[in-house]
């Protein structure tokens, strides 16, 4: 998916603040490291994982680190987002402003019905997409992929640093005991070992256009 004729645009959506770095902060900080263009959109400010104040904060600085063009918002509250021509014309008004050539999103098997929700709606909004990809999330049920990108110790590093950005979320997981970083590093070596390389990130295509 990495042109060397001209700089991407690259999309990524989340439903919650670090969604989008647990999900894809590795290969979005490659692209970045080839001078791509990277966006990012957040359905909501995150209130029942946080403070909302807090948690935009945090998504502020990790943007900062990855050097993202810019952060949309949805404006939608925590467990409120719903499926409906509203949402959909929101994230189509996105697309329209950014003009992806890549969008990334959470997968839409998920015991969260935000990551449920912004997959359904990212799939309406996105039908003349060609490149649309899921992640997934700590949360994600029955993901098989089918697209890896090798992420390596450098961009692994990066992933790590754009989490910690969201300080506040560090020890909320799943997992009594395990903070995101750890979920983050052995999902990683995980997905790196059905890749055949050291570290990779995992996504299973919606579409997937290969120029030849």
């Amino acid at each position: 998916m990495t042109s060397k004729h001209k700089n991407m645009n690259i999309l990524a959506i989340g439903a919650h603040p670090d969604d989008i770095e647990i999900g894809c902060g590795g290969t979005l900080a490659k692209y970045a490291s080839y001078g791509h263009n990277i966006y990012l959109l957040i359905a909501t400010n995150g209130t029942a994982g946080g403070e909302g104040d807090i948690r935009q904060k945090e998504q502020l600085r990790s943007a900062d680190i990855l050097n993202a063009k810019e952060v949309f918002w949805g404006g939608y509250t925590d467990t409120e987002l719903e499926v409906n021509k509203e949402a959909i014309i929101k994230v189509e008004a996105v697309i329209k402003k950014v003009k992806p050539d890549s969008i990334f999103v959470n997968f839409p098997d998920d015991t969260h019905q935000d990551h449920r929700h912004i997959a359904a709606i990212t799939n309406s909004a996105t039908r003349y997409i060609r490149n649309v990809l899921f992640y997934e999330a700590p949360m994600t049920q029955n993901f098989q992929p089918n697209v890896f990108v090798d992420i390596g110790e450098k961009f692994l590093r990066t992933k790590i640093e754009l989490l910690m950005a969201h300080e506040s979320q560090i020890d909320k997981t799943n997992i009594s005991g395990v903070s995101i970083l750890e979920v983050a590093k052995s999902t990683a070596r995980f997905r790196g070992v059905q890749a055949r390389v050291a570290y990779a990130e995992a996504f299973q295509s919606l579409r997937l256009f290969i120029n030849i």
